[in-house]
């Protein structure tokens, strides 16, 4: 085991310790030696450890530290190690920070929404079994830890979103979540598998030392570039875990598991794996234009039409996973556009941001008494006024706000898809300008109709025969503030979804801090220089706003949403039937469930009948099994008549067989 820093060592096993303590002592499964109030003093206070170290960590890269170290090799293959190891760098750093970040407020919490919930000790394990995996995802220094940590995200994901494991639509949600993940990461095996054949090692900084080398090879039997193919396979995987088209459909049912997950899902882990891995191989990609322009055009379409779904949604937490698919499909267009900086950048505001809406949503149904539809809410700002300024404030970085952090990295996406030179980018730029309007069209819609307008929280259908929901709550109770332990997390949580932008993107764009990302390596990728010779500080960018295309099509989303929602309430019905031809595409989600489920599933299941019949049964069975116990039992039904007991007819038996010995002697060797 070589030499590492006991600090780093402390920032993923910190949260795994948590995990293992809650998860066996507090769940029944070796007792009950940690009550309820423990299990979450435990995990919260080894996740205040983790990230505090994380922090450490961020102030020791800033200094100039770095470290690419095997922390143990695990197997030996011939002359290859199977390593577990550990990469510290910016990019690291960052993760880290973000990760644990997000994941500490999650906990804190969690206190407080899951507070009625039996599964209380099982779920503060879970979450930060979660946060473990994804610390030894990007913590990764080789492909083999990564792949752990990918799949380790997967499955721990499954656990949480079907964590209401009685609710068939909770069952339904993980495994569809679960089965799609393993399509994309199909192509990530083969992605890693074929770096691997060409280049002999698993670690990255030997395959990144020889991509000049595998970028003049190409795949046998074709004229394809190798890299090409290996970038595909490998963004194949990033498009399951990012929840890129057509690989998205299981986010928007993730929402079957508690709002808390929803918000680490969707904010600091899983959906950002993708985000990362893409850029921590940028060495790679900014060989091959070809696989350029499949990101960028796969992610202009996520980040402009998934996000008009987000419009006609009803359950507030559908609305913000849409927007997450927008947000992601944004991060992946400034992927395509060599940006990868700026990716990351968004990527963490994001996180601050989306992380607030969750949680502030979360808030919300509390009060509501666990209802979700947000035609049932209306007129609550004036009984959760921290939850509805928090709301607000991050709607507003959601929406690009000049001087908000969302501001910062969206704007710059914006303009390095219009500074891209591959091809596609023309198309990714129109696409992420109109996503602006349909970000702020979706974002206001929720916030005005939840916090303005008439009370409609108790016009909600419910069972009257107990006079109580499945949550104890009394359905006709008003509406009423959220306790400390969930509006402490909001606050903090408003605070970097409006100054992280203004703070952050000088040294992560434009200084050194990301200098290995931002370094143009081939013609038509110098999104990243076009974007500096504009860049004259953070005040002067966000008054230059006011005058420029995005902010005028974000307030017109605005003032949309406040118009038919707040001023005219009728008018939205209008819209609605004006465009009745193009709303039950939309309510279907472009019917990609409908194609999943209808010829996917249904070819799934007709070529696994297939081969269960004619392969299992007729052939294996019948034919190789059954056939040759036939076959058996016809020889042995006519061989036993040579079995007459009588000595003359086996002495001449014997002398055939002889005879025919002495024959196939003579003719082999003559």
């Amino acid at each position: 085991m070589s030499s590492v820093p006991f600090i780093y060592l402390i920032i993923p096993f910190a949260p795994l310790l948590g995990a293992v303590l809650a998860g066996l002592f507090g769940t029944g499964f070796l007792g009950r030696p940690i009550s309820r109030f423990n299990a979450h003093r435990i995990t919260i206070a080894l996740m205040v450890v983790s990230t505090v170290c994380s922090y450490i960590a961020l102030f020791d890269v800033l200094a100039g530290f770095r470290l690419d170290t095997t922390l143990y090799v695990w197997s030996m293959v011939g002359g290859i190690k199977l390593e577990i190891g550990f990469l510290i760098d910016p990019l690291t750093a960052l993760m880290m920070v973000v990760v644990t970040s997000v994941s500490l407020m999650v906990h804190i919490y969690s206190i407080g929404y899951m507070a009625d919930d039996a599964g209380y000790e099982r779920f503060f394990s879970y979450i930060s079994l979660f946060t473990f995996s994804m610390l030894m995802l990007v913590m990764a220094n080789n492909m083999l830890q990564l792949f752990f940590g990918w799949e380790a995200v997967g499955l721990v994901s499954y656990l949480l979103i079907g964590f209401y494991y009685d609710r068939p639509s909770a069952v339904f949600a993980n495994m569809k979540a679960f089965l799609i993940n393993r399509v994309g990461d199909f192509g990530f095996v083969l992605g890693i598998g074929l770096l691997f054949a060409y280049s002999g090692s698993l670690n990255y900084g030997e395959i990144f030392q020889k991509s000049e080398y595998l970028a003049g090879l190409t795949l046998p039997g074709t004229d394809w570039m190798l890299l090409t193919v290996a970038c595909i396979c490998l963004f194949v995987g990033a498009m399951g875990k990012s929840a890129q088209v057509p690989l998205h459909s299981w986010l928007p049912d993730s929402m079957e598991g508690p709002t808390p997950i929803s918000a680490l899902i969707h904010a600091a882990t899983m959906v950002t794996a993708g985000i990362f891995m893409v850029s921590r191989f940028s060495p790679l990609y900014e060989y091959s234009n070809t696989a350029l322009s499949l990101i960028i055009i796969v992610g202009a379409i996520g980040a402009l039409f998934l996000g008009i779904l987000g419009v006609v949604q009803n359950d507030i937490k559908r609305v913000i996973a849409y927007s997450t698919l927008s947000q992601l499909g944004y991060m992946t267009v400034a992927l395509g556009a060599s940006a990868y900086s700026v990716a990351i950048f968004h990527m963490m505001t994001h996180a601050f941001f989306k992380a607030l809406l969750f949680l502030a949503a979360g808030s919300v149904i509390i009060a509501c008494h666990h209802n979700q539809d947000i035609r049932y809410m209306g007129g609550l700002r004036k009984y959760m006024p921290i939850t509805y300024i928090t709301f607000l404030l991050g709607g507003l970085s959601l929406s690009a706000f000049p001087f908000f952090a969302g501001f910062y990295s969206k704007e710059h996406i914006i303009e390095a898809a219009h500074a891209a030179g591959v091809w596609g980018a023309n198309f990714a730029y129109v696409c992420v300008l109109l996503g602006a309007f349909v970000t702020a069209l979706y974002t206001f819609r929720v916030f005005f109709v939840v916090f303005h307008g008439k009370e409609r929280y108790d016009q909600l259908p419910h069972d009257d025969s107990h006079g109580h929901d499945d949550h104890h709550h009394d359905p006709h109770a008003k509406p009423k503030e959220s306790p400390w332990t969930v509006t402490l997390p909001l606050v903090l949580l408003a605070i970097p979804s409006v100054i992280a932008g203004a703070w952050f993107v000088n040294p992560l764009l434009f200084g050194d801090y990301f200098t290995y990302l931002n370094t143009v390596q081939h013609p038509g990728h110098d999104a990243m220089r076009v974007l500096a010779e504009k860049w004259h500080g953070w005040v002067a960018y966000g008054l230059h706003a006011f005058v420029s295309l995005p902010f005028y099509l974000a307030l017109a989303g605005g003032v949309l949403a406040w118009y038919c929602y707040v001023v005219n309430p009728k008018a939205s019905e209008s819209i609605k039937k004006a465009f009745a031809w193009l709303y039950p595409v939309l309510d279907n989600k472009f019917y990609f469930d409908w194609f999943n489920e209808q010829v996917i599933s249904r070819a799934a299941r007709c070529l696994g009948t297939g081969l269960w019949r004619r392969g299992d049964e007729s052939l294996i069975d019948g034919l190789l099994v059954n056939g040759s116990a036939r076959v058996v039992g016809a020889f042995s039904a006519v061989s036993r008549h040579l079995q007459s007991g009588y000595i003359y007819h086996y002495a001449f038996a014997m002398i055939i067989g002889l005879m025919a010995l002495i024959t196939f002697i003579i003719l082999v060797y003559k």
